[in-house]
């Protein structure tokens, strides 16, 4: 009966998009470790000081969007997005707000949908929230919760969310958590309905769960040809068809770094992002980055958007030719990245890039 009642809630609160043709934005998970040059590392307080700061430029240069996603491991710094978004939400007058992601599985989604409620409250209607799995498992020990009832978890969890923001009384009821029987969730957001995404790493059961539900969809591609995760946006948009929604919005979310030339991005960038990916592939079993892999990541049909700005600029229009989307989404910090880069790469994406790419698809 959950799921039933989920998908009428979401088919009655779609959201079409109805923005501008491109949104653009960055988002982070608040990376803490070690300067890949010096071995130095800052600590966690100036990290989130640092943070506060590049969503105050991002909101200042004119960006759309800004994230923050949710990790309970030491080499990441936030895993209460909603607290780190609502600092920002005062320092910020335009900008939205979004978790990318919350771990959903994991989380109790009365207090999620309160704690965005909150924020959306505090920077007066700026506040999203884009659920999913994670990638990393450390959160289901930590909060109770069995590995073998991933897939289970999510669904549920996610319809009782969507329930959750169709009126302020619900009843409720599943198999992971109490039922709720006719019981208000307060506050209320200034957004009706609040927004809601799916964040999804490229499965066509997401992508079709997406769609089916009328829920808008980021789609992470981080490595691989982006070309190859086409059919994903496909199968996302042909399933809303067929349930009757129309004009869901679809963000793009990759890796990148900008700089004055191609050549500096690539020299600032190579270094951390090695370590990082480097350090998640021992625990995943996958060959170290080589130079010549990031390389090839940062050519016109890779994944990355590491480069100058006209470079990220003909990438941003290569891709939306392939995606037809309608947000994208760059994480600037695979890695430790001393903090004035991150400043200068942010300036370039609102100031040079972004008024190119908004000109350019009119």
């Amino acid at each position: 009966m959950a799921g039933i009642r989920a998908c009428q809630c979401a088919l009655s609160s779609a959201m079409p998009h109805t923005g501008p043709v491109m949104e653009l934005g960055i988002y982070t998970f608040g990376e803490v470790t070690p300067d890949a040059r010096t071995g130095e590392q800052i600590s966690v307080q100036q990290r989130l000081r640092d943070l506060i700061e590049e969503i105050e430029l991002a909101d200042r240069v004119g960006l759309d969007v800004f994230g923050v996603g949710e990790h309970h491991r030491p080499d990441f710094v936030i895993s209460a997005p909603a607290v780190v978004l609502a600092a920002a939400a005062e320092r910020t007058q335009r900008i939205r707000l979004t978790s990318a992601v919350n771990v959903l599985s994991s989380d109790d989604p009365v207090r999620v949908f309160q704690q965005f409620a909150t924020l959306d409250l505090l920077s007066n209607g700026r506040a999203e929230i884009m659920a999913g799995r994670g990638s990393f498992i450390e959160s289901f020990p930590l909060f109770g919760y069995e590995l073998r009832d991933y897939d289970s978890l999510f669904e549920e969890k996610l319809g009782l969310l969507l329930e959750l923001r169709e009126g302020e009384r619900t009843t409720w009821s599943g198999q992971h958590r109490a039922p709720i029987e006719d019981r208000g969730v307060y506050p209320r957001p200034l957004q009706e309905p609040m927004p809601i995404w799916i964040a999804v790493g490229g499965t066509p059961e997401s992508a079709v769960r997406a769609g089916t539900l009328g829920i808008p969809m980021a789609l992470a591609i981080i490595g691989g040809e982006p070309a190859r995760f086409a059919p994903f946006a496909q199968i996302f948009r042909r399933a809303a068809a067929n349930a009757g929604h129309e004009g869901l919005a679809l963000s793009i979310n990759s890796h990148g770094f900008i700089a004055d030339s191609s050549g500096e991005a690539a020299e600032i960038a190579y270094g951390p992002m090695k370590l990082m990916m480097d350090r998640i592939g021992r625990e995943r079993g996958w060959p170290p980055m080589t130079r010549d892999q990031f390389e090839a990541s940062r050519g016109l049909h890779g994944s990355s958007f590491v480069g100058s700005s006209d470079e990220v600029i003909e990438k941003i229009l290569y891709q939306h030719e392939i995606f037809n989307h309608d947000r994208f989404l760059i994480q600037f910090t695979i890695g430790s990245i001393p903090h004035e880069q991150v400043m200068r790469s942010i300036e370039l994406f609102g100031t040079v890039v972004a008024p190119a790419v908004r000109e350019a698809l009119g």
